[in-house]
């Protein structure tokens, strides 16, 4: 099994809600936001992951119309 990065995933990890038990545990990241259906910080521009939104609807709109 392979060992997680927390540290170097940390430091890449562009979510801004400070609290996060999961930043740098991308596998929790994704399976906590996968279970009410939205998508980690990592997925949106910095401007929109400030909003918080990160509903697969917001990311659809953004990615659907190029932007």
């Amino acid at each position: 099994m392979r060992e997680c990065k927390i540290q170097k995933n940390t430091s890449a990890c562009s979510c801004t809600y400070e609290p996060c038990p999961r930043k740098g545990v991308c596998c929790e990241c994704i399976q906590y936001h996968w279970s009410h259906h939205e998508l980690p910080a990592c997925f949106f521009p910095s401007d929109v992951e400030k909003t918080y939104d990160r509903s697969l609807q917001k990311f659809l709109s953004i990615y659907k119309n190029g932007s």
